[in-house]
């Protein structure tokens, strides 16, 4: 049934289940630390980390440092190859790359990570860029670009935006998954009903194209409801879209 919902879904898809130098001056820059720290703290019940790729030693240990100061967890690589024969935890996490590095590249690691399905987000760094680097970054779908020396805020600020954007995709995948187990509880016929009812075609309708009485639609359709957890007949209609359900879909389903 995979080919019936194998489709990428926004997180606004469903319903909540329970409905190097610093130019800024200390006093710019410790207000938000403190703010950065009480948002991590809040987050200890979710383990998050922020990866560093590096090939300087020197400017990660430093790096590290200014994120550590407001309770980020960080794990250092010093080139592209090392990470991605790594396991990485599988918690809420981003990644900081330099764009230019040996053998593989920033950008090159990026493909290779969107090449495995891993979306990660990703702020990338570098001490020459330009203006169609930067271009290249953000169209590959990073967070943020910057050149060094960069101020500490901004990539204090990259580093959360990026991991909000993490927790965010990772709750939607769970909420995706969820729904898909649901679907595969549907019977058939079930499956049938709730493409016709969100292609928008009245229970007589349905009735009549699959030969049975209306009453039996009427009670494919409550159960399909019940089993999907859809409270509304547009949430269902939501549902379906994210998962790839429809009349089309149900043919070459049959066809395969």
């Amino acid at each position: 049934m995979n080919a019936l919902y194998d489709k990428a879904v926004d997180a606004s898809t469903f319903a909540s289940p329970s409905d190097a130098g610093d130019v800024a001056s200390d006093s710019e820059v410790r207000p938000r630390r403190a703010a950065m720290r009480s948002l991590s703290m809040h987050a200890a019940a979710e383990e998050q980390m922020v990866f560093l790729v590096d090939d300087d030693p020197g400017f990660l240990n430093s790096l590290a440092g200014l994120l550590d100061s407001v309770g980020l967890k960080v794990k250092i690589f010093v080139s592209a190859a090392e990470l991605l024969a790594s396991k990485l935890p599988e918690v809420v996490s981003c990644l900081v790359l330099d764009v230019r590095m040996p053998r593989l590249s920033g950008f090159g690691l990026q493909t290779e990570l969107a090449k495995a399905s891993n979306s990660i987000p990703i702020i990338f760094m570098t001490g020459y860029g330009d203006v169609p680097m930067s271009v290249r970054a953000m169209k590959g779908g990073a967070v943020d670009f910057l050149i060094k020396p960069f101020r500490d805020q901004d990539m204090l600020d990259a580093v959360m935006t990026a991991l909000e954007r993490d927790r965010k995709r990772r709750a939607t995948e769970r909420q995706l998954a969820d729904v898909r187990s649901r679907l595969e509880t549907l019977t058939p016929r079930e499956l049938e009903v709730m493409a016709l009812v969100t292609a928008g075609l009245m229970n007589k309708q349905i009735a009549g194209e699959l030969g049975v009485q209306e009453i039996t639609i009427k009670g494919h359709r409550g159960r399909v409801m019940q089993k999907m957890g859809a409270r509304s007949l547009a949430e269902l209609v939501k549902i379906a879209e994210a998962l790839g359900v429809n009349r089309q879909s149900l043919r070459d389903f049959s066809e395969a």
